[in-house]
């Protein structure tokens, strides 16, 4: 699949502009990961699977990663990417383990991607560009804080990748930065609404 048909589909699906940020932010931050830990090569394919990880669940949330693979086939999505797509949900609404580093990236991002935007749109600058871990530290605590955002996840992702919490987080950091502003400004584009 090329990611038109990609973004076309997301769309057909998903049409709230808070949906449409995060699959654009999951898409930007699964391609820094695919570059980062040295899997440039599938930067196309993380990237991807990011950008639809919750093609379902707008549209069937109570559906949400078991509708997925019917969905996915309409773009011809793989046996591969639709188990990366459906194990992002593992514990919660799949028992589809995470299994490939890139799977456990998605898993541990996902949710974290939701608490240090909750976290930048709380700043001054309204931005990740200027974040520091422990500033995102102190939002993670304050379970009251984005209350949406599963800290168990989180964790449970950290520990799958073998990372320490402040590791994931950094990165993550890392990751939003580097495609904050194209994320806005395709955001703008596709919905017409700035976030």
């Amino acid at each position: 699949m090329d990611r038109q048909e990609a973004l076309q589909l997301l769309r057909k699906y998903n049409g709230e502009p808070f949906h449409i940020m995060h699959a654009l932010t999951v898409e930007g931050v699964m391609r820094w990961y695919a570059r980062e830990l040295g899997y440039g090569d599938e930067e196309d394919f993380w990237g991807l699977v990011g950008l639809l990880h919750d093609i379902d669940f707008e549209k069937y949330p109570e559906q949400h990663c078991k509708k997925a693979p019917e969905l996915l086939k309409e773009i011809d999505a793989d046996d591969r990417f639709i188990h990366a797509v459906v194990c992002h949900g593992y514990g919660l609404c799949s028992d589809v383990e995470p299994e490939h580093e890139m799977e456990k990236v998605l898993f541990a991002s996902d949710e974290l991607t939701g608490l240090i935007w909750a976290a930048a749109k709380m700043r001054p600058s309204k931005s990740t560009q200027d974040m520091e871990v422990k500033s995102l530290k102190k939002k993670f605590k304050d379970k009251s804080f984005a209350a949406g955002c599963s800290r168990d996840v989180i964790k449970m992702g950290a520990e799958l990748l073998g990372w320490e919490l402040p590791d994931l987080f950094e990165k993550t950091i890392l990751a939003m930065r580097s495609c904050e502003d194209s994320v806005r400004s395709e955001c703008f584009a596709l919905t017409g609404v700035r976030e």
